[in-house]
């Protein structure tokens, strides 16, 4: 068995965000991935301008599309369409395309994917940590990333819990050449008919992302809400390239993100904004810190970095879902006003953060009231 200084499961961009981090301290670093890259991901594609900060200096973004135009609805009705003229407030990247760009920063920097071949089972003793692969052999290494999502191996043996499971449903439309004009550059939400549940459509080229999110549990409304929200969009006659789901889940506060010598992030540690359930700012600002304590060794400060960088945003996204999921209409009305919207496209913009947003008094009053 060869062993490892870091070895980290899951080649998403927490994983791989990891790695790179790891390598550029020095230690040998392996990343186990059970796909081969590059792989289809459900996934809005959406980044905001905290994920292009966090990888712009690593890799040249494989932007599909730049969106300037947001047009919003409230479960179809009541649409505002607002346009900025200074810049993009969206890239819009397909996940195979961005996760292969960042797998290859990883190897530049010195780290080795292994792809193809998943991890079944994780063993700790005094001398490090132990993967028992898909394929039968092993590795070895001294300290684990688990970057291996919320279902993946990683999240169950640290045993991290979660408060909030969404269930996300989403289809790639091929976008002829008379559709694309009609969403180049646009972006449409629509505040949907489930409690704390919305809908998507990211521009992409020649595709066109859709999807919707919703509590896990109302299965048969949300897959309603899918099928109706294509329909009223006069897409419903195209056939998909891909249709899919997953779960999302959000980690519950004082959760562990470490075990032994085995620390998560990005998904697997149920890092994600949990009122829009944007994880990839998530995932590389996570995986970066991980990569950075599990490369140096330093396992004891990985959850107070974690806490620092992370944990107010997440406790601001949580009284925004609360109160979202009782008022959609008034979180509609407020992103309709001029304040409302400079406010969300400088959170998109990765300007602000929710955190500092929901200090400012009028936001602060407003959640009191609407609590």
């Amino acid at each position: 068995m060869t062993a490892w200084d870091v070895a980290i499961v899951g080649g998403g961009p927490a994983g791989l965000s990891a790695a790179y981090e790891a390598a550029r301290a020095g230690a040998r670093t392996l990343v186990v991935e059970k796909a081969v890259h590059p792989r289809y991901k459900t996934c809005g594609g959406g980044l905001i301008g905290t994920s292009i900060g966090q990888v712009d200096s690593r890799i040249d973004i494989p932007a599909a599309d730049h969106t300037a135009t947001m047009v919003v609805t409230l479960d179809g009705r009541r649409e505002f369409v607002r346009t900025t003229h200074d810049g993009p407030v969206l890239a819009m990247v397909r996940r195979s395309e961005f996760d292969d760009r960042l797998r290859a920063a990883a190897a530049d920097a010195g780290a080795e994917v292994r792809q193809g071949v998943g991890v079944r089972g994780i063993d700790q003793d005094s001398d490090g940590v132990r993967l028992r692969l898909a394929d039968g052999s092993e590795v070895r290494a001294a300290t684990v990333v688990g970057a291996d999502g919320s279902s993946g191996v990683t999240a169950r043996h640290v045993g991290v819990e979660y408060s909030q499971v969404d269930l996300g449903l989403e289809v790639e439309l091929p976008a002829s050449a008379a559709l694309r004009p009609q969403w180049r550059g646009k972006v449409l939400l629509d505040w949907g008919p489930i409690p704390g549940s919305y809908g998507w459509v990211f521009p992409k080229g020649d595709t066109l992302t859709v999807g919707v999110i919703a509590a896990r549990g109302s299965g048969d409304q949300t897959r309603g809400y899918l099928r109706s929200f294509v329909s009223r969009l006069g897409l419903d006659g195209i056939e998909p390239v891909e249709d899919s789901g997953h779960l999302t889940r959000v980690r519950a506060p004082e959760s562990p993100l470490r075990r032994g010598r085995v620390i998560v992030a990005g998904d697997a540690a149920g890092l994600l904004e949990p009122w829009t359930r944007e994880g990839i700012s998530y995932a590389t600002r996570s995986g970066a810190i991980a990569g950075r304590h599990a490369g140096t060794g330093d396992l004891d400060g990985y959850p107070a970095a974690i806490e620092a960088a992370l944990g107010a945003e997440m406790r601001a996204g949580r009284r925004l879902m609360a109160t979202f999921t009782k008022r959609p209409w008034a979180f509609h009305a407020v992103l309709a006003s001029p304040p409302g919207w400079r406010m969300f496209r400088r959170w998109c913009r990765g300007e602000t953060t929710f955190d500092a947003l929901i200090e400012k008094l009028p936001v602060k009053v407003a959640l009191a009231l609407l609590s």
